[in-house]
C-alpha cells in the first residue's frame, strides 16, 4: 500500500534545496558549536547550560506567538509537549551516556537514529522508504562509525543509555514531520523549547544546581547558541520538515559529526585521521544519495522494511 504523495513531493526541485541547504546550515551550527558547548559545560552543570539555553529560547520566540494567538490550540499544546519531552529525553539521554561511555560510542551510537527514523516511520506510520534514502543509511551508518570512533569499539555501560537517545531523535524527526501537517510552525517550536526548559531547570534543581545564575565566562557561547543553535535551527528545522521526509532530514543531519570535526580542526587542530576522513567521505555520500531520485521500472521499488 502507498502513502499518498507528501508534500515534498510537490516542491520544485529549486526548493526542495533550498530546504536542503537550510538544514544543513542548521547541522553547520550544531556541529560548531559542539566544540564550544563542550567547553562550557565544563564549566557550568550541563542541565544548567541547557535551562539558562533555552529558557532564553522559549523567551524570545513566545512574543511571536503571542502576537500570533489565533493559531493556538489544544491540539498544538499536546503535540509541541510531546516534541519538547523526546528532545529533552534526547538530550538527558546523551548526557547520561556520555557519564558512563566514551565521547566516541556516544557520538556514534546517537548518530544511529538515521537507521531507526525509517524503521520507526514504516511500523508506526507505514511511511515509504523510497531506494535512494536506503542507499544513503547504508553508506552514512559505516561512516558515522569510522568518523565517530576511529574504526575501534569497546562497549561501556552508558551505551544502552545512548541507544534511547538514539529513539527519542528518531521519534522527535519523525513526529515532527507528522505534526507540522497539522499544527502552525512557530507555536509547536516554542512550545516544544519552553518544555526542554522547564524539565531541564527541574533536574537542575533537583541536583541542587542553582540555575538563574550570572556565569561571564560561557556568556558568548550561551548567546552563540541560544541564537543560532536552538531559536534559528529548531524554526528552520520545524519549518523544513513540512518539505523534507524524516528519514532525508536524519541523513542531512549526519552532517554534524562532519562538521564538528572540520571546525575542532580549524579552531583547536584536532587531527581526524584516515578513517575519519574516510568516515566522513561516506557520510557526504550517503547524505547526496539521498537527495538522488532512482528511476523506479515495473511495480514500486520504493518498498518498506
Amino acid at each position: 500500500m502507498n502513502s499518498a504523495p507528501s508534500t515534498a513531493n510537490l516542491l520544485t526541485p529549486g526548493k526542495k534545496w533550498g530546504a536542503v541547504s537550510l538544514l544543513l546550515i542548521t547541522t553547520f551550527f550544531w556541529g560548531v558549536t559542539f566544540t564550544i558547548v563542550k567547553e562550557a559545560i565544563d564549566r557550568v552543570d550541563v542541565f544548567v547550560f541547557l535551562s539558562q539555553r533555552f529558557l532564553a529560547a522559549f523567551l524570545i520566540l513566545l512574543p511571536v506567538c503571542l502576537i500570533r494567538k489565533r493559531h493556538f490550540s489544544l491540539l498544538a499544546l499536546k503535540q509541541g509537549a510531546l516534541l519538547g519531552l523526546f528532545l529533552f529525553g534526547s538530550y538527558a539521554f546523551q548526557t547520561l551516556g556520555l557519564k558512563f561511555s566514551t565521547a566516541s560510542n556516544t557520538g556514534f551510537l546517537t548518530g544511529l537514529n538515521v537507521v531507526l527514523v525509517p524503521i520507526i516511520g514504516a511500523f508506526l506510520f507505514r511511511q515509504s522508504i523510497p531506494r535512494n534514502v536506503r542507499w544513503g543509511v547504508v553508506f552514512a551508518t559505516p561512516g558515522l562509525f569510522l568518523l565517530c570512533t576511529n574504526g575501534t569499539w569497546m562497549l561501556n555501560k552508558g551505551d544502552p543509555l545512548t541507544i534511547v537517545c538514539a529513539a527519542c531523535v528518531a521519534m522527535h524527526l519523525i513526529l515532527t514531520g507528522e505534526y507540522t501537517k497539522t499544527s502552525d510552525v512557530t507555536l509547536l517550536t516554542t512550545l516544544q523549547l519552553g518544555v526542554v526548559a522547564l524539565l531541564s531547570i527541574s533536574v537542575a534543581r533537583f541536583g541542587s544546581q542553582p540555575v538563574f545564575v550570572w556565569h561571564t565566562g560561557i556568556f558568548w557561547t550561551l548567546m552563540i547558541c541560544v541564537l543560532f543553535a536552538t531559536v534559528f535551527a529548531f524554526v528552520v528545522q520545524t519549518s523544513m520538515q513540512r518539505f523534507i521526509p524524516p528519514s532525508q532530514t536524519a541523513l542531512i543531519f549526519c552532517m554534524e559529526p562532519v562538521f564538528a570535526a572540520g571546525y575542532a580542526y580549524w579552531a583547536i587542530h584536532e587531527r581526524l585521521g584516515l578513517f575519519g576522513f574516510l568516515g566522513a567521505v561516506l557520510i557526504l555520500t550517503g547524505m547526496i544519495l539521498s537527495e538522488v531520485s532512482f528511476t523506479n521500472r515495473g511495480s514500486d521499488k520504493a518498498g518498506r522494511f
